[in-house]
C-alpha cells in the first residue's frame, strides 16, 4: 500500500544526469570551464538538488536568472561561483553579501552597481559583461561599446570574469549563416573590450546547441542548459531524461453509460461497453496542461499507455485504464522516459522548457543515486 505522503513525485536520476554532463564534457578540450545553468528552479528539476549534484560532478560555474535564485543556493551550501543573468539593480546589497556576479548588460546597471560599490568600499567586484550581437534582449551593442571602455577605464571597483553573448537560433542549421555571424561579432567585440581592460577574462557564447554544433567555438567557457536535463538539438543522439514525473493511483471506477460521464464540463464520455477510470493527484497546477485532457496524452501505468478522459482538474486528472491491471496506489508515469518530455511538448506544440518549468515547487524532487 502506497504512503499518503508520496503521492507525487519528480524523480532526479542522477546516473542519468552525469552521464550527460560526460557527453557535453567530451565535447570539450580539457582546459574549457563549463558552467550550468539553474535558472526557473533549475528548469524545474529543483535548484538546490540540482547545483548540488552539478558541483559534485565538477562543474565550474552555475548561472541562475535572479539575485533570489543565487541567495536561495547559497544559504543551502552551493559554493561554485553563481552568475546572475538577469540582476537588475535592486539586490546588489545582497548580491555582494552573498558573492553573486552580476551580468551587466547596459551602462545604467554598472554605474547603479559602482554608486553601491563606492559606498561599501569594495574593490575588484567580479562582474560578466553582456554582449547583443544579434539577440537583441540584453546586452551591449557595437556603438555602445566605447561608452563601456570609458567607464571601466582606471576603475578598480570591479573586475570582469568574463564576457559573453547569447546565441539566438544554435540549434537550427537553417540558420547558420547568421549563428556564424553572431559568433564572429562577438570575436570582434570581446577582443575589443579585452583590448582595453588589459587583461583576459574569460569569453563564452555557447549554449547547449552550440556545444553540440560548434564546438570549435567553445572560448574559454560554455553554457549548459538545457542538455544537461536531457534534450538534444542533434538528430540521432539519445540523451538521457534527468526528471521523470510519477504519481499513484487515487482511486479506481468500474462505470458504464448509465452512470454518466466524466469530470468537469462533462467532457469524459463512458464507452458503450464501459470504462475503468483511475483517477491521479495531478492536474494544471501541477504543471499538466489542460490541452493534455480529453484523450490528447496518455500516460505509463504498468507497462501501458492510458489516455486521459474527461478535463484535467487543478489538483487531479482521470485516466482510462480499461483492460489495463492496475491498482489504487500504482505508479503513473506523466513523463520521463516514456512518455517523454518531447512527446507532450510535441502535443501542446511548444518546446520541452515549458514541460519541464511548469512543475511547481509543491511536488517534491527525489534524487535517484543509483
Amino acid at each position: 500500500m502506497f504512503n499518503e505522503n508520496d503521492f507525487s513525485r519528480l524523480e532526479l536520476k542522477l546516473p542519468n544526469c552525469l552521464g550527460n554532463y560526460r557527453y557535453f564534457r567530451s565535447l570539450l578540450e580539457p582546459e574549457t570551464r563549463m558552467l550550468v545553468l539553474v535558472k526557473a528552479n533549475a528548469y524545474g528539476h529543483g535548484a538546490v538538488e540540482f547545483a548540488g549534484m552539478m558541483q559534485a560532478a565538477g562543474a565550474d560555474y552555475l548561472a541562475v536568472a535572479l539575485p533570489i535564485e543565487g541567495i536561495e543556493l547559497r544559504k543551502a551550501g552551493i559554493s561554485l561561483p553563481i552568475l546572475v543573468l538577469t540582476s537588475g539593480t535592486d539586490f546588489f546589497e545582497e548580491m555582494i553579501e552573498y558573492r553573486l556576479e552580476p551580468s551587466i548588460p547596459n551602462l545604467y546597471t554598472l554605474k547603479a552597481l559602482l554608486e553601491v560599490l563606492a559606498k561599501r568600499g569594495v574593490k575588484d567586484f567580479p562582474i560578466h559583461i553582456k554582449l547583443d550581437t544579434g539577440m537583441h534582449r540584453l546586452g551591449f551593442m557595437s556603438q555602445e561599446l566605447p561608452a563601456l571602455v570609458e567607464c571601466l577605464k582606471g576603475c578598480d571597483a570591479v573586475h570582469v570574469k568574463s564576457i559573453f553573448s547569447h546565441l539566438a537560433v544554435a540549434e537550427d542549421p537553417s540558420q547558420d549563416d547568421f549563428t556564424l555571424g553572431q559568433i564572429e561579432l562577438f570575436r570582434e567585440n570581446a577582443q575589443e573590450l579585452t583590448d582595453s581592460l588589459g587583461y583576459k577574462p574569460m569569453w563564452h557564447i555557447l549554449n547547449s546547441a552550440g556545444i553540440e554544433r560548434f564546438p570549435q567555438f567553445q572560448f574559454d567557457m560554455v553554457r549548459l542548459g538545457i542538455g544537461i536535463y536531457g534534450i538534444s538539438a542533434l538528430p540521432g543522439v539519445r540523451l538521457k531524461p534527468v526528471a521523470s514525473l510519477k504519481v499513484k493511483i487515487l482511486q479506481i471506477k468500474h462505470l458504464t453509460p448509465s452512470d454518466g460521464t466524466i469530470g468537469y464540463g462533462r467532457k469524459g464520455l463512458i464507452a458503450a461497453g464501459g470504462s475503468t477510470i483511475a483517477t491521479i493527484p495531478c492536474g494544471y497546477a501541477d504543471g499538466l496542461d489542460r490541452h493534455l485532457g480529453r484523450g490528447n496524452a496518455s500516460f505509463a501505468v504498468n507497462g501501458h499507455r492510458a489516455p486521459t478522459i474527461g478535463n484535467i482538474c487543478m489538483d487531479m486528472c482521470m485516466l482510462d485504464v480499461t483492460g489495463i491491471p492496475c491498482e489504487v496506489g500504482d505508479t503513473v508515469t506523466i513523463f520521463g522516459e516514456d512518455p517523454t518530455v518531447e512527446e507532450l511538448a510535441g502535443i501542446l506544440g511548444t518546446i520541452p522548457y515549458e514541460i519541464l518549468t511548469s512543475v511547481p515547487r509543491r511536488i517534491e524532487r527525489l534524487i535517484i543515486r543509483k
